[in-house]
């Protein structure tokens, strides 16, 4: 179903992504920006894989991530060189305009582009992803958020783990907070094994160079682009409180918002049907 290739999207310094691609109209082309940043988009490909056909999906690894160039030296794993990549891509395989769907950290991304380039975007869908800073007190009211949130947290000081195998490992102990329905945790950490986990932007966040993905201004910035967008969560999500979502689409005119009950982080995990079903006929 998914061709798969690697675009040059950079000479200096040398930048490939590598894209898995689907058949459908170009009319109908789908942008998907996955998070992380450190995972690759293969998390994202159930249950987005049943619009191929009535939708051509494009879903690229961001520079440093999955199986797109990595090595690259600190200064080059910022917000802006990733949506200059995503530009890029887009012109080399002949995408005037898509449909842009962001998730998590790739939310962030989304906005970014749309914010660059609202030529380029038809449509926005926002999943898991916010549009303002979390608060630090955001989740202190939520004693079961707190600890599974600190759980997960704990890897992270783990003196035996670096590189990928840091990032996998995190990504397995906050797999019970980013996951509502525990009864689909098996399933879950299955598909995080094909996950080909990086820790290039890791690098500079550690370093403190990795500039601040969340726009201060991004919300009156969004409302006046005027373009169509839809804020998709789980109404658990643990990493970015949902309120934040409901009280953001309510000021922005063009924004529609769908939360999704017993739904977390991972709603399309969580809920795969009700989260495509949301997605599907906004696209159309």
């Amino acid at each position: 179903m998914f061709t798969e290739e690697l675009v040059a999207v950079s000479r200096q310094p040398r930048v490939e992504l590598f894209v898995a691609r689907t058949t459908g109209p170009s009319h109908r082309t789908v942008l998907v920006i996955h998070g992380g940043p450190d995972w690759d988009h293969t998390y994202l490909r159930e249950p987005l894989s049943k619009l191929a056909g009535t939708h051509r999906l494009v879903m690229p690894d961001l520079r440093g991530c999955g199986r797109s160039t990595r090595g690259l030296s600190d200064d080059q794993y910022t917000p802006d060189t990733a949506v200059d990549d995503l530009i890029i891509l887009m012109d080399t395989i002949g995408v005037d305009r898509a449909d842009v769907l962001g998730f998590s950290y790739g939310g962030l991304l989304a906005q970014r582009l749309a914010l660059a380039a609202p030529h380029r975007v038809r449509r926005l869908v926002l999943a898991s992803t916010t549009v303002e800073a979390v608060p630090a007190d955001a989740f202190d009211d939520w004693p079961d958020a707190l600890e599974r949130r600190a759980t997960g947290a704990r890897v992270w000081s783990n003196p035996h783990l670096a590189g990928p195998e840091l990032t996998r490992a995190a990504a397995v102990a906050a797999a019970p907070a980013n996951l509502w329905r525990h009864e689909l945790l098996p399933a879950y950490l299955r598909r995080l094994e094909s996950v080909r986990f990086s820790a290039e932007w890791l690098r500079p966040l550690r370093a403190g160079i990795l500039p601040q993905a969340v726009l201060e201004d991004a919300v009156p910035r969004l409302a006046a682009l005027a373009i169509p967008m839809l804020f998709l969560h789980g109404r658990y999500d643990m990493t970015f409180p949902a309120h934040l979502v409901q009280r953001a689409a309510g000021t922005i005119p063009s924004a529609g918002v769908k939360i999704l009950e017993s739904a977390g982080h991972m709603a399309h995990v969580d809920q795969p049907d009700a989260w495509l079903a949301a997605v599907s006929p906004f696209l159309d």
